[in-house]
């Protein structure tokens, strides 16, 4: 935002101060000034000159000789090649030894503007230069009166011989401002004027808004109806009759200019200034045009199409806030005018409109249209919906002024949601305690009362005025107090309060453990799109009936292959391991903990599921029992220490019907891992065998444990024993594995498989498998009865299962 000095001291009169002070006071305070812009930098020695005679150079054909007169009896001659000047003009003159800030001819201003010395010009003497607006360092969207390339005419009534910077108003500063987004008060020019008031101790006066008005009524003019009081919690309406277009006057133009905005007409020039002034975007529909009078504030439907002011047709839905008369849409409430609403250089009856719209809701509505504008800009920050009656009034006192038109009596208003100020309690004892400071009650309710905010001694409550939206608890009030006292002022002290040890939340470790035996066991992290294409399903031959199919599926997608957000991590693997293989690596080994996306019912009512999910993936450097590994690496690591449980019958489709495995822990299904079925692999033009695992890592975190007990070194010793058996083929290690270690009992260590045989030895149909058994006692040495005992017990589960001992 950017506002002009000499517009802050319309209203903080007493401010005296350099443009460096004012940006250093304004900053520390609270209010962040950018940067600045001197007017008059570069301008010396110009005043207003009027021509007395012009004659033709003897030796240019192009060039004419001016003699000016510039106040107190002086005369000087000037030669130039202007051509829109006559004897007469008053004129803004540079005299010998002064300085302009630059050329007319748009290039860059030099940094020390240019110094214009007498001369001779083909032979004739010019004592002076006289000046173009740019020449003064400013445009024609400042100055609209300026004539392009050419000498600036002053007004007939200006004093010759007085400072023609002055005259042309250009002693003034420029600032920019970083508003934050919660002070919506600052996006103004009172509010800035208040701020400035508040930080250098000076009055604050304001403008106060009188409307003459005529004895008509605006209620017999036109009437208004809000049907969403949520949505527009205040709409006032104004009625000027005998309206005359014409262009506003200079002071108007040149405050607007300051701020960046170029001056059109009065009309618009009027509510673009108080929008400026007060933060209050307004809006004009012709009365005539506003059918039956009567305006109406509605919702839009679904699909209703509306052509705005730039004449574009935008599709609405029933989110959106509509402005419309007794038949039509007129209008898009917070953001644009319709096209059929314009006003045109006919109109004599206006409706003025300063309403209040809900700022959410406009910027939602802004973003769906892709339409920002400099209203929408405002409002979407929340307005104050007791500053839309003050802003009405000085409009209307403007167009008085200015002569623009009759103002009709009264004022129509839709007041829906009115309410009492918020009160805050104020202990200034807390206070001083959390800013460190030692500041007495009074000085900081003296802070308070510059900024308009009131305090109630009998409650100990500050009540905060409706334009100061961001103040919400006490914090808010100490801010207000540390920020007039001076941050610079508040001495350094030591924090308060318990030293905390930060640390990662219990799911994290788990997750970091999963990273560290990855990358250990010599696997590199990936990371891959959370959002992807429907068509992946057909690409890893997922059933059409699956629920992975249930997607979330994506508003506004960069794509059809960024459409819908994975249920499933393996296609961003399996892209990852392609991309790899066919760029000729040998080998690649690739983790990522991927967030998966799994709707709990569509169309979707809630928030999905969002499941985080450890996926291996490799090709060339392992099979399926190095997968195998990796992932009980991980749960040992992650305190697990049991043995998982495969079912080789995952009825996993994207994975080799004969080499997969879901594995379970304790009962519960954990994940699953296996070798990447050919025809998925060939989809993703991967020529090798590729193995994945997959573990759902909200299981492994409810189950895992970091706590770690300590164990003494055994002090008796351990009895070991082998077993040979054969059994038929389709029984899996697996279920001998859970006999011996249900039968084993308590004394039972460990047991290892360290044979498996398939071979003419062996009948049919059958394997050999192979295993050593560890017995211990804790409290004794172990006799061979005592483990015989329990070996038979091994034996006869086994043999129930079908087992044979080999000799």
């Amino acid at each position: 935002m950017n506002t002009p000095l000499s517009w802050i001291k319309a209203y903080v009169p007493e401010l005296e101060c350099t443009a460096q002070e004012y940006t250093d006071a304004m900053t520390l305070s609270g209010t962040k000034v950018e940067g600045y812009e001197c007017l008059d930098k570069n301008l010396e020695k110009i005043v207003v000159g009027q021509i007395v005679s012009i004659e033709k150079h003897p030796d240019a054909e192009k060039l004419v000789i001016c003699q000016v007169w510039i106040g107190s009896g002086s005369m000087i001659q000037i030669v130039t090649g202007a051509n829109n000047i006559k004897a007469g003009d008053k004129v803004p003159v540079v005299l010998d030894g002064g300085r302009v800030a630059g050329g007319h001819d748009g290039s860059p201003l030099p940094e020390d503007g240019i110094k214009i010395k007498k001369g001779k010009l083909r032979g004739i003497e010019s004592n002076g230069m006289m000046c173009s607006i740019e020449e003064l360092g400013s445009s024609r969207d400042m100055y609209p009166l300026a004539p392009e390339n050419g000498i600036y005419i002053f007004p007939e009534d200006t004093e010759v011989g007085s400072d023609a910077v002055e005259a042309l108003g250009l002693h003034d500063v420029v600032f920019e401002y970083e508003i934050t987004n919660n002070r919506v008060d600052c996006y103004s020019i009172l509010g800035i004027a208040r701020e400035a008031a508040a930080t250098f101790k000076k009055p604050f006066v304001p403008p106060v808004p009188v409307v003459k008005g005529n004895d008509e009524n605006a209620a017999d003019y036109i009437s208004v109806e809000v049907k969403d009081g949520n949505l527009c919690p205040r709409y006032c309406a104004r009625v000027v009759k005998n309206i005359k277009i014409e262009p506003s006057p200079e002071w108007m133009q040149r405050r607007l200019a300051g701020c960046g905005i170029r001056p059109i007409n009065n009309l618009v020039d009027i509510t673009n200034y108080v929008m400026m002034e007060y933060g209050q975007p307004m809006h004009a529909y012709d009365l005539d045009h506003v059918a039956g009078h009567k305006i109406i504030v509605r919702r839009a439907e679904d699909g209703e199409e509306f052509q705005t002011l730039d004449g574009q047709f935008r599709k609405l839905d029933k989110d959106m806030l509509m402005i419309c008369d007794a038949d039509k849409p007129i209008g898009l409430a917070g953001i644009m005018g319709g096209e059929n609403s314009k006003i045109t250089d006919d109109v004599t009856t206006m409706l003025f409109e300063a309403a209040c719209f809900d700022g959410t809701n406009i910027r939602l509505s802004s973003k769906r249209l892709g339409l920002r504008t400099d209203a929408s800009g405002i409002f979407e920050k929340g307005l104050d919906p007791n500053n839309a009656e003050e802003a009405m009034n000085r409009a209307c006192q403007l167009i008085e002024e200015l002569g623009a038109g009759e103002i009709v009596g009264g004022m129509v208003d839709v007041y829906t949601t009115a309410s009492s100020p918020k009160r805050i309690a104020f202990r200034p004892d807390w206070c001083n305690a959390f800013l460190g400071t030692d500041i007495s009650k009074e000085a900081m309710i003296s802070y308070f009362k510059k900024i308009d905010l009131d305090y109630d001694e009998v409650s100990e409550e500050v009540i905060v005025p409706s334009f100061r939206q961001d103040l919400e608890c006490e914090a808010d009030l100490a801010e207000e107090v540390a920020r007039f006292y001076g941050y610079d002022n508040i001495p350094v002290t030591l924090p308060r309060g318990e030293a905390t040890n930060g640390k990662l939340s219990f799911k994290l470790r788990v997750e970091s453990v999963a990273r560290e035996v990855a990358e250990f066991c010599g696997f590199s992290q990936a990371m891959t799109y959370s959002f992807e294409s429907p068509k992946v399903f057909d690409k890893l031959l997922i059933p059409e009936d699956s629920p992975l199919r249930q997607t979330v599926t994506i508003l506004n997608p960069l794509g059809e292959d960024f459409s819908i957000m994975r249920t499933l991590p393996l296609n961003g693997m399996l892209t990852s391991l392609s991309i790899n293989y066919n760029r000729r690596n040998k080998s690649v080994a690739l983790y990522e903990l991927a967030n998966t996306y799994l709707p709990k019912a569509l169309p979707l009512t809630e928030l999905p599921e969002e499941r985080v999910q450890l996926i291996l993936g490799s090709y060339g450097c392992g099979d399926f029992f190095t997968m195998k590994g990796v992932v009980e690496e991980f749960f040992d690591h992650v305190g697990l220490h049991k043995k998982l449980s495969y079912d080789p019958n995952g009825g996993k489709t994207f994975l080799h019907p004969g080499r997969q495995a879901v594995f379970s822990y304790d009962g519960k299904v954990a994940g699953y891992l296996g070798e990447i079925h050919p025809q998925v692999a060939d989809n993703y033009s991967i020529g090798e065998r590729t193995y994945v695992a997959v573990i759902d890592m909200p299981v492994v975190t409810e189950m895992a444990s970091f706590d770690r007990k300590y164990t003494g070194i055994a002090k008796f010793p351990a009895v070991t024993r082998d077993i040979s058996m054969t059994v038929r083929k389709e029984i899996n290690v697996g279920q001998i594995e859970e006999i011996i270690e249900k039968k084993g009992g308590k004394l039972l260590e460990s047991f290892r498989l360290f044979d498996i045989y398939e071979g003419a030895q062996i009948k049919p149909g059958y394997k050999s498998v192979a295993y050593s058994v560890t017995f211990r006692a804790k409290d004794r040495t172990l006799e061979d009865k005592d483990v015989s005992a329990i070996m038979d017990k091994i034996m006869k589960a086994l043999s129930d299962l079908g087992a044979e001992l080999r000799a």
